[in-house]
């Protein structure tokens, strides 16, 4: 039964891989979205501060969140790798194969979109380099709800720009490596020693898809490497005791296609979502996904306030709640 329903899963990538995305309409002469660090946004932003307005919110499903991002990991690239572990996880997951990122579809922007729960307009995070100067993305994101609520945060990432998503005190252990097996490494060390809310960044995936193309053969390996990590993570999860009460959604910031991304391309647009936990009800999602409800959902698992001016909202249909009405829309480009 189980080997049936990997079977069926992967017949679903397949399926994905090889019909036409409708949830975006590429340009015609789609070009990358490159934003010089010089420039400033044109939206008036959230501000930065530690108060904002709440939604109520039940009490906690989780008693820890675990968010991690495969850097410029297309959906069907999980099938074509394979990546095993992740086809696994999700016989036990919700998950959408046609969640969408943010305009422009690139990495520090979009993850910014992705734990903050808003849209550029308002973190106003335009720049995709590592640029201390501009400081931190704008508004109230999840990191500093979790912290504020006394949770021990963690963000181990393989891209140091990523440090411009969360102001320091927001994170008790902020950790930068290149390596995509150091990043798994410490991730299993800081589950040993707990936490409430934690961040996982692998690069290596977007790295091979610069240099060798999108769904080639050399990015494929990246991400099968990556999963075998991700059964690391997963075994420090069963063996310290907390798989059982962790909320684990695993995304993208962007896909890719030839040898770069940043357009609003379906190719570039369409990212996974997963999510695995206690309150999930396992299948595919028919209702939108979007990055910005990653924040959203991890805050709403955690019993945690929804800031009313975030754009994202909890994905209601992986508890097997009604979904309110939505408009299927990425974050529109203002800048």
């Amino acid at each position: 039964m189980k080997s049936a329903r990997i079977i069926s899963l992967l017949a679903l990538f397949i399926f994905v891989a090889c019909e036409p995305q409708a949830v975006s309409t590429p340009l015609e002469t789609a070009t990358p979205l490159e934003v010089r660090a010089s420039e400033t946004p044109t939206a008036t932003p959230v501000p930065p501060t530690a108060t904002f307005t709440v939604t109520p919110t039940p009490r906690p499903l989780a008693s820890r969140v675990l968010i991690i991002s495969y850097d410029g990991l297309r959906p069907d690239a999980i099938g074509k790798a394979p990546m095993t572990n992740l086809i696994a996880l999700m016989q036990e997951s919700a998950y959408s194969l046609t969640a969408q990122t943010i305009i422009p579809s690139t990495t520090l922007p979009s993850h910014a979109s992705m734990l903050s729960g808003l849209c550029p307009a308002k973190h106003a995070v335009f720049w995709n380099e590592y640029v201390p100067e501009n400081g931190y993305a704008l508004g109230v994101n999840l990191f500093t709800i979790a912290h504020t609520a006394g949770l021990r945060t963690v963000m181990i990432v393989g891209k140091e720009k990523l440090r411009q998503i969360v102001r320091p005190e927001s994170t008790d252990v902020f950790t930068f490596k290149e390596a995509d097996q150091t990043v798994a490494n410490l991730a299993v060390a800081e589950i040993q020693q707990g936490f409430g809310l934690m961040f996982l960044h692998f690069p290596s995936g977007d790295y091979a898809g610069h240099e060798w193309g999108w769904m080639g053969g050399v990015q494929m390996y990246n991400y099968r490497e990556d999963d075998k990590m991700l059964g690391q993570i997963l075994a420090a999860l069963d063996e310290s005791g907390l798989r059982a009460s962790t909320l684990i959604i695993i995304t993208s910031d962007h896909g890719g296609h030839e040898k770069t991304h940043g357009t609003e391309m379906p190719e570039d647009m369409t990212i996974p979502w997963i999510v695995n936990g206690p309150g999930v009800i396992p299948g595919p999602l028919t209702s939108f996904v979007q990055t910005t409800d990653t924040a959203a959902t991890a805050s709403y698992a955690l019993g945690l306030p929804l800031p009313a001016e975030w754009d994202g909202v909890p994905v209601y249909e992986a508890f097997g709640l009604p979904t309110p009405p939505r408009v299927p829309a990425a974050c529109p480009q203002t800048h």
